[in-house]
């Protein structure tokens, strides 16, 4: 025992002597941006493309162990490193510019206690509801970490605090600011009538609308949550990353956008404290 506790001892002093604390940090860091690139690309076609990417290098590989001349000088061509970084500016555009408004980050309830958080959710998921059973259109987007100050302005300023009944009233087929995005930063309704782009992703299902397409376009660039109300079907949809689930009731709604959130925790306090609200009204 005491032999190996000498021997680890001098390990220890031999890894110290070759391994400086600013490599500890190298590695770390690099650790921390290759975690923070595959969270980044997760579920986007990004994915796909870094396989081919993978595919093209082993050909590469046994062109090259096999002496496959012709398909060895085609694939050194294609990995020259300056045609080699424009392929990957050109292939990864969405995903570069997705990493790059990272930098800026804006907490969504960045101004708000956590039950007024919970009630601006459950304000929400009303007027979603009451849309849905109107068949009137609409798209709710809820800002977290990424700013959508471009997409913001471009809308109609409102800075108005969230209700149920402002948002139904804003997507009324009568409203000028109907035919639009409804973006909600720092717990208020910041603007209506906002245009999101639409996503070219060939994948998506043909039956899904401009709406639809929208959500999935901001998503894909951003870490926004949106919400959509198909008027054709009466459909309330729930999009975020790229991802959309159909079909959801408003308990539905509200369950997955306080996990999303990660305000899950606090809906037993929001109803608590409207219990002992009605409770007051009634006395």
């Amino acid at each position: 025992m005491f032999d190996f506790l000498l021997k680890f001892q001098e390990f220890l002093a031999n890894v110290r002597e070759v391994v400086r604390w600013q490599d500890l940090v190298d590695i770390l860091l690099v650790c921390v941006i290759v975690y923070r690139v595959l969270l980044l690309i997760r579920g986007t076609r990004a994915v796909q493309m870094l396989t081919g990417f993978g595919i093209m290098l082993i050909f590469y590989y046994l062109a090259e162990r096999f002496k496959f001349h012709t398909l060895h000088t085609i694939l050194v061509a294609f990995f020259n490193i300056n045609s080699f970084i424009l392929i990957l500016v050109i292939l990864f555009q969405d995903e570069i510019r997705k990493a790059l408004t990272q930098v800026g980050r804006n907490p969504f309830f960045s101004t708000t206690n956590t039950i007024e958080e919970v009630a601006i959710i459950e304000e929400v998921c009303q007027s979603a509801a009451v849309l849905a059973q109107q068949r009137v259109g609409a798209l709710i987007v809820l800002e977290r970490e990424t700013g959508l100050k471009n997409y913001i302005e471009a809308g109609t300023i409102l800075d108005s605090r969230v209700t149920a009944d402002l948002v139904v009233s804003i997507f009324h087929p009568s409203s000028p600011i109907h035919d639009g995005a409804l973006i909600i930063r720092n717990s208020r309704i910041s603007s209506a009538g906002c245009l999101l782009p639409i996503s070219r992703d060939p994948g998506i299902h043909k039956e899904l609308g401009t709406r639809h397409r929208a959500a999935l376009g901001l998503t894909h660039e951003t870490d926004a949550v949106v919400i959509v109300v198909s008027e054709e079907r009466g459909e309330i949809s729930l999009v975020h990353h790229g991802t959309i689930t159909r079909d959801l009731d408003v308990n539905g709604l509200r369950h997955q956008l306080l996990d999303l959130l990660g305000l899950r925790k606090f809906e037993a306090r929001y109803q608590e404290k409207m219990r002992e609200k009605d409770e007051a009204a009634s006395h």
